[in-house]
């Protein structure tokens, strides 16, 4: 009796060890990060918000950012694809694709991720706000599209060219992150994170709306035979919508904006089911 007393303690013991250990196994599994932008692999803000996500406990940071500057791409891709591994102060760093930002995030997934998948994507952080109908020709937002489209969360993170907040928008976008692995990440819908330049007034949730950059004009530049350059004059416009993303954001609030792929008009839908319309 002693002798199977004995065993069945054992037993007890070595079942609770194995629990312990699987556990321990469980809550050290990494969180992968795949990380991207459209002003290129160089960007100093890119290596800003890599070494923010680095410091996420048990995170995996990798990196697959487009080769050089491909801003305004929105989500469009070329295809295939030439990749270069990229050293930065003397080590590894991550993977410069030769694409749009689409590609480089299309890439990270299915071949970097086709072993150990990744969790989320995250973008940015661009040098340049999306805030309202700009986020539809964004390269940044379009890196993020690409991760929703392939059903991973994920993040697209701006900032103003003149801000001085970058550490500020590295460490806020490493502190979503961090309540999305604590309390689920949505699903189907990316945020947009748009940081202003001087001092930050607070948080502001608030759909799309406006469009802040405008063209003014085309000046012609030099003409080579037929051809002729000509320079995109922009202008900045200042929202009037306290409802929409631009307004919060030029009036020096951080803005947040879930954003999802479908962009159908319901309300039109109804409406054209009416049109009767047939082919003759």
């Amino acid at each position: 009796m002693a002798g199977l007393l004995s065993s069945s303690k054992f037993t007890r013991i070595a079942l609770a060890l194995l629990f312990l250990c699987v556990n321990s196994s469980l809550s050290a599994q990494s969180y992968r990060i795949l990380l991207s932008n459209d002003d290129g692999i160089e960007s100093p803000r890119l290596h800003a918000l890599h070494a923010a996500l680095a410091q996420i406990p048990d995170a995996e940071v990798v990196v697959a950012a487009p080769h050089v500057n491909q801003s305004g791409s929105s989500q469009s891709s070329i295809g295939s694809v030439t990749v270069n591994r990229v050293e930065h102060e003397g080590e590894f760093f991550g993977y410069a694709v030769h694409g749009r930002p689409a590609d480089a995030v299309r890439f990270g997934i299915k071949e970097l991720g086709k072993d150990q998948p990744f969790d989320i994507v995250v973008s940015g952080i661009n040098r340049g706000a999306n805030v309202g109908d700009v986020s539809h020709l964004s390269g940044t937002v379009g890196a993020a599209m690409e991760g929703l489209y392939h059903g991973l969360p994920a993040i697209a993170v701006s900032e103003d060219p003149e801000s001085e907040n970058t550490a500020t928008t590295a460490q806020f976008t490493a502190d979503l992150i961090q309540r999305y692995r604590r309390l689920g990440a949505p699903q189907g819908t990316l945020i947009s994170i748009n940081v202003p330049a001087g001092q930050i007034r607070g948080v502001a949730v608030r759909p799309m709306g406006d469009s802040y950059l405008q063209t003014g004009s085309y000046e012609a530049g030099q003409s080579r035979g037929n051809s002729t350059d000509y320079e995109r004059v922009r202008i900045i416009v200042q929202s009037e919508d306290s409802a929409t993303d631009t307004y919060a954001y030029q009036q020096g609030y951080i803005s947040l904006t879930p954003l999802k792929f479908d962009w159908t008009d319901y309300e039109l839908l109804d409406e054209m089911q009416s049109w009767n319309l047939q082919i003759d």
